[in-house]
């Protein structure tokens, strides 16, 4: 199962215009050797997969790249998006489908895991390539819900009234064009079940650029609540931008929430972890969950072991207060909510 191109957003001479969101999406590096030469890590080469690159290529905003320390390889966003040679070691219990997605599909592009939630794959394309995605094997050609322009999903929600909320998810459903987003919104109009609308993204923090005027009107035109769940794992990658971008989807009406995967060697310390949380609330974002990481074939050098995760959530919830600690879980195949540790 190898994801689908990602498909750059389309911009017309109007949209260039009134926005830069899709051009910083155009001229994402592509490239590890651009990227390396970038940050003077030339000595890095050598450990960069070709394989890896091939099969989930490179993608990461040059806005992104710029939080990046220079000179540094160690970096913890440059961990995050480097394809590396050791996601060529087949691991036992490291699989395509960790987390059961084939497995509940409700119709084309849902997935219903739990009982009042549902979630619609919006789209197959991200502006950035997380090496520790656990869609990364996903077959996306089929299963997007946007394809087909909602039809099927909605009718898939009409057909569950205990459905009070749903989930846009990917992908990225920011990276489809508002217009898109609308479209589906207006077909929710017919379910007055659906109490909630959650959109997962992490295009405010690595391409704050696509939280623009239009997109802000459609959210705050929602008549029904709105929370954003961004993603994001360390401190460094909220800077001056994506707080801007975060305070306009505040403004606009929506509840802002975190949730972060532990990563060998990107948060897994004490004090990575308490700065997130204080870099995320001073932005005016609560933490919500802590992943622990879903055992995707090709990410087993992120993994972090459960007592050490575990001594490591302890800490930090002796550090800081309690709305600053979020919940560390674990997503398993088939249960029915996220699994606390």
């Amino acid at each position: 199962m190898i994801p689908a191109p990602p498909l750059a957003p389309q911009l017309t001479t109007s949209e260039a215009g009134a926005s830069d969101w899709r051009l910083a999406w155009r001229q994402a590096v592509r490239e590890p050797a651009e990227l390396l030469r970038t940050l003077e890590l030339p000595g890095l080469a050598a450990r960069v997969s070709a394989a890896a690159a091939g099969q989930f290529p490179l993608r990461v905003p040059r806005g992104f790249v710029a939080r990046m320390r220079k000179g540094d390889p160690d970096d913890p966003l440059l961990r995050q998006v480097l394809p590396l040679d050791e996601e060529d070691r087949p691991v036992p219990g490291f699989v395509h489908d960790a987390v059961g997605d084939l497995a509940a599909g409700g119709a084309t592009g849902v997935l219903h895991k739990y009982r009042g939630r549902a979630l619609l794959v919006a789209t197959g394309s991200c502006a950035i390539h997380c090496r520790y995605c656990f869609r990364r094997h996903f077959p996306y050609a089929d299963q997007t819900a946007a394809a087909g322009r909602w039809r099927e999903a909605l009718d898939y929600l009409a057909a569950h009234p205990e459905v009070d909320e749903v989930l846009l998810s990917g992908g990225d459903p920011l990276s489809l064009a508002t217009g898109k987003l609308a479209e589906f919104t207006r077909g929710l109009a017919a379910l007055p079940h659906v109490r909630r609308l959650r959109l997962h993204t992490r295009l405010p923090v690595v391409l704050p650029e696509r939280v623009d005027t239009e997109l802000l009107d459609w959210l705050a035109g929602q008549p029904r609540q709105v929370v954003v769940v961004i993603h994001a794992n360390h401190a460094n990658e909220l800077d001056a931008g994506v707080d801007r971008a975060l305070a306009g989807l505040r403004e606009a009406g929506a509840t802002l929430l975190n949730q972060a995967v532990l990563l060998r060697g990107v948060n897994d310390s004490v004090e990575a972890l308490a700065a997130l949380s204080e870099r995320l609330f001073q932005a005016g974002v609560l933490p919500y969950y802590l992943h622990q990481l879903d055992r995707v074939a090709g990410t087993a050098h992120f993994e972090v072991p459960d007592d050490e995760a575990r001594a490591l959530h302890a800490g930090l919830a002796a550090r800081l207060p309690g709305y600053l600690v979020p919940r560390l879980v674990r997503e398993v195949a088939g249960a029915p909510a996220k699994v606390p540790l």
